[in-house]
């Protein structure tokens, strides 16, 4: 099946189909590093998106598109595994790496999100008619493409207009913006939806991991459940502004879900080029070779009275609906209604508590927040991403650092509870409503692990002849009776007295380096339990204390008597 790419029409332009005008979209002798250019053609009627202004064009800036359509024979048949074996038609393949992220970005979203349903199968039919799945997996170790994948530049020659919104650094273009990576996002999308998908703390959109992640973000935007077909269809809408995009993304969503197999990387299925290996002239990084000018006469205005339209609207044999028998989304629609989360204008804290809590333990309290619009009312299914933020360990139940929840009836919402990691200190937990500005945040303290009780082990009596070691000193710390694990402990040899200090004679243990110390920091193992390191007898004979005191106060004395050394000893 010969490959089309579809794009939009001209604003003011006829509505009939224009001659299709194409370029390579993967030419063997391109140099290693050079920007693949897509193929585009002309031919799209108005699609159901066709009211939105043609510079807020979705993810992609509607840019051109792969057109082509699954086989009709079905990868199996209906009902059977979404995952057979390595085996079934090529275009049922899926690159390894770009079937992982597809799948990884479905379960990450499933811990986050779980109302909106994502199907990783929706992702593949995406970066399918978006960029041949990665141009048939060429990426590499890290899922990041090989070489760039860029949309023609949206100059609103055919195209959105969309001026520089990057300063190049994602598409190399400074005057204007041009769509990136497997998933297309134009950069000013990026940055609002760009995500690390494969946790090398990097957005990327070159990166399959990252745009994979960042696609299924925006595709549950607002309150969608993508198991409902009216949800599914507004989402995919939303990423480009047309019903043959949409059928086309269908028709592959459709194939994807009957079954599928992974194929090495690289090897992937691509979709089928025009028969010119080399592109013509274009712009730089893809595009038509030729574009249709706009018409230049003023489109007529209509009669006071119009005539009801009776026409049909024109049917492409190459683009068959994958679903004839669902009613076509209207040529035009209303602006949608804004959504919860777009309602919101603040967030007020409904009563969080204090956020402190032991390295290691759950905090007894969680962030809540209540939402409201600008009169003051509550917003229910607002959808508020709970995140934490700074350098820190501390996560959500699960090991999440980001969790998105929907506001109740009355407007409430909790994250779930954090647990506490090592590292002490404050951070914060920043509550934001998704799509807008509006956040708040909380402080949030982890104290160190700490000990109430403090127990030497054995009570065998410590004495040594001075120039000789003490038998092996071992202690027990406890918190509320259970084992105290991971406990700072400080030991010191102190003076007597009602207000002891270091005492710079008696046993001493060493350093690193060797060097004699009499104070030490140590830590105990996980199940409390903690053995010193060798104590020198020194000093003159008598009895010198050792304490030994914990993270939370708790203490203990041990007394270590040194001998004086006889004539016999020293011989």
């Amino acid at each position: 099946m010969a490959a089309q790419f579809g794009r939009r029409f001209y604003r003011g332009a006829a509505t009939t189909a224009v001659a299709a005008v194409a370029v390579a979209a993967l030419s063997a002798s391109q140099a290693p590093g050079a920007p693949s250019p897509l193929i585009a053609a002309d031919g799209e009627h108005p699609s159901a998106g066709s009211s939105t202004p043609a510079d807020q064009g979705g993810v992609s800036g509607d840019s051109p598109y792969y057109t082509d359509l699954p086989p009709l024979n079905t990868p199996e048949k209906p009902g059977s595994s979404a995952d057979i074996p390595v085996t079934g038609p090529a275009e049922s393949g899926i690159p390894a790496s770009v079937l992982a992220a597809y799948k990884k970005a479905e379960r990450t979203i499933a811990g986050t999100d779980a109302a909106c349903r994502l199907p990783w199968q929706l992702l593949a039919a995406i970066g399918k008619v978006e960029s041949g799945q990665a141009r048939g997996g060429r990426v590499d170790a890290q899922g990041t493409t090989l070489s760039p994948i860029l949309g023609p530049a949206l100059d609103g020659n055919g195209f959105a207009l969309i001026k520089d919104t990057d300063n190049g650094a994602y598409d190399g273009d400074r005057t204007h913006d041009r769509a990136v990576g497997p998933m297309q996002f134009i950069p000013s999308t990026w940055a609002t939806w760009g995500q690390d998908g494969n946790g090398d703390g990097r957005k990327d959109p070159n990166n399959v991991y990252d745009a994979a992640l960042a696609a299924g973000r925006y595709l549950c935007a607002g309150d969608r459940d993508l198991s409902t077909a009216t949800d599914l269809d507004r989402a995919v809408l939303s990423y480009n502004h047309s019903d043959v995009y949409l059928r086309t993304v269908r028709s592959w969503f459709t194939y994807y879900n009957r079954g599928t197999h992974e194929v090495p990387d690289g090897t992937g299925f691509l979709p089928a080029g025009p028969t010119g290996r080399n592109p013509g002239p274009s712009r730089p990084g893809g595009g038509p070779s030729s574009t249709p000018s706009p018409s230049t006469s003023p489109t007529p205005p209509p009669s006071k009275t119009p005539e009801p339209d009776t026409s049909t609207e024109p049917t492409q044999p190459s683009d068959p609906s994958p679903e004839p028998s669902k009613p076509k989304p209207p040529v035009h629609t209303p602006a949608p209604a804004p959504t919860p989360s777009q309602q919101v204008a603040a967030l007020q804290d409904d009563g969080t508590g204090t956020l402190t809590a032991t390295a290691g333990e759950k905090f007894g309290a969680t962030v809540k927040v209540r939402a409201r619009d600008g009169l003051g009312r509550t917003v229910a299914k607002a959808k508020v991403t709970f995140t934490v933020v700074g350098d820190t360990d501390t996560v959500f139940d699960g090991g999440f650092k980001a969790v998105t929840r929907a506001t109740g009836a009355d407007g409430k919402v909790s994250a779930p509870v954090l647990r506490a990691g090592e590292k002490t200190g404050e951070f914060t937990v920043r509550a934001s409503v998704d799509g807008t500005s509006v956040t708040t945040t909380f402080k949030v303290t982890v104290t160190p692990r700490q000990a109430d009780a403090l127990t030497r082990t054995g009570t065998t009596k410590l004495t040594a002849v001075a120039g000789q070691t003490f038998d092996d000193i071992a202690v027990a710390a406890t918190y509320k009776g259970k084992a105290a694990g991971k406990v700072a402990v400080t030991a010191t040899m102190i003076t007597d007295g009602d207000d002891p200090a270091v005492n710079d004679k008696g046993p001493y243990c060493t350093d690193d380096a060797g060097e004699p110390v009499r104070t030490i920091e140590l830590t105990t193992a996980a199940d409390g339990s903690l053995k010193l390191p060798k104590f020198y007898a020194d000093g003159p004979a008598g009895t010198y204390k050792l304490r030994l005191t914990t993270e939370g106060g708790a203490t203990v004395t041990i007394d270590l008597t040194v001998e004086e050394r006889t004539a016999a000893a020293a011989s």
